[in-house]
């Protein structure tokens, strides 16, 4: 340790470090990812502009992760430069939300938080807020009264999936908070609460475990069952849906003051830390068998430790997890978990399921984090 240096500012400096290798990494990244908008998901060697899917595939729910670093770039070096390249997008946002809003799955609040709603609140531009709006509209869409909560997948034209909603979802509510909030329709503050019961009632296990999916009948409304598709398999338990339930219900809890958000969130989190081992980087999938390959998914410790920091927020220095979210932060930013080439598009090496790879949430929730802590960043969820 130099002289004069304290271990707190030791650890600042690895933060700060890992938050420079976040923007150096997204100033090549979103100038050609607005030169060229496809959906720039994951990839094994972290070229993340190898991935073909188009910006308009109705699959898209991750380009909006470098607009939303780039932002997060720009208010913290005041580099017009992220902002610019951000702004390329516009017409593209604009025109899936506003003509080619069928072609858009659950994940509008993925995609237009963190691109529409954040450049409003920098901005001020109504334009941004216009199509945020028209972005809110389009997932209300999904919404099914009758079994209360949101289709994931599927055009809505067609019966695709139509009875399936996921875990994931919990993250793409606060577009139609903030929906309500800025256009005065209460249906879409509605639509959110009763979609947040529906995960409460039937996503989360008595043992603080949560399922990836749930299938309900379409003219009653009555649960059928569990389902899956990204965890090991039905029963088991996925690391990063529990992360977007964690900070999903912490989240709601900001929006609607109901203490039971706040006490769901709380308790998957401190289940998701109590399968923590040595390591800290969760394995992808908490009910593996044995014999499985045991793949650490680092993007799920930097989802849920946005969610703590949101709950460490709103219970101060008496949260459970204030004074936890320095140390796994630490853990995420040691060199194991970051990757300095500065040839490679990645930053944060994680696994998507049974596969090491790089991600762009993984990246994108690294960043908030690290902002979060760094710069007491408020998050535009």
């Amino acid at each position: 340790m130099a002289a004069g240096e304290t271990p707190a500012l030791r650890t600042d400096a690895r933060l700060r470090q890992a938050f420079d290798l976040c923007v150096r990494k997204t100033r090549r990244n979103i100038l050609d990812l607005a030169g060229h908008p496809t959906t720039w998901a994951w990839a094994d060697d972290g070229d993340y502009s190898q991935f073909k899917e188009g910006f308009f595939e109705i699959g898209n729910w991750t380009s909006s992760f470098f607009t939303g670093m780039a932002l997060i770039a720009w208010q913290q070096t005041e580099d017009e430069y992220f902002l610019q390249q951000t702004l390329r997008l516009a017409p593209l946002y604009r025109e899936k939300a506003t003509v080619r809003c069928l072609d858009m799955h659950h994940d509008a609040g993925f995609l237009y938080t963190l691109y529409s709603v954040a450049l409003h609140k920098l901005t001020g531009d109504k334009a941004h807020r216009e199509v945020g709006l028209a972005a809110a509209a389009a997932l209300h869409q999904r919404f099914n009264p009758t079994g209360n909560f949101i289709r994931a997948w599927g055009r809505l034209d067609t019966d695709e999936q139509a009875n399936m909603a996921i875990i994931d979802c919990m993250m793409n509510l606060p577009l139609l908070y903030w929906a309500a909030q800025e256009s005065g329709d209460r249906k879409f503050h509605d639509a959110a609460v009763r979609s947040a019961d529906t995960t409460l009632k039937y996503f989360v296990r008595p043992d603080d475990s949560v399922c990836h999916a749930y299938r309900f009948d379409l003219k009653t409304g009555a649960p059928l069952g569990p389902d899956n598709i990204c965890g090991h398999g039905v029963d088991s338990h996925w690391a990063r849906g529990t992360a977007w339930a964690i900070y999903g219900f912490a989240l709601s809890y900001k929006y609607t003051r109901d203490a039971r958000y706040l006490d769901a969130a709380s308790r998957l989190a401190l289940k998701f830390l109590s399968l923590v081992d040595g390591e800290v980087v969760p394995v992808w999938d908490f009910k593996l068998p044995p014999d499985a390959p045991k793949f650490r998914d680092a993007s799920a410790l930097a989802v849920a430790l946005c969610g703590f920091m949101e709950l460490a927020k709103q219970g101060g220095e008496d949260s459970k997890f204030f004074h936890s979210t320095r140390p796994l932060l630490h853990r995420l930013c040691a060199d194991a978990s970051l990757d300095f080439d500065e040839n490679c598009r990645g930053a944060l090496r994680s696994a998507y399921g049974d596969r090491v790879a790089y991600s762009s949430w993984g990246d994108y929730f690294l960043m908030e984090a690290l902002a979060r802590e760094l710069f007491q960043f408020e998050g535009w969820w």
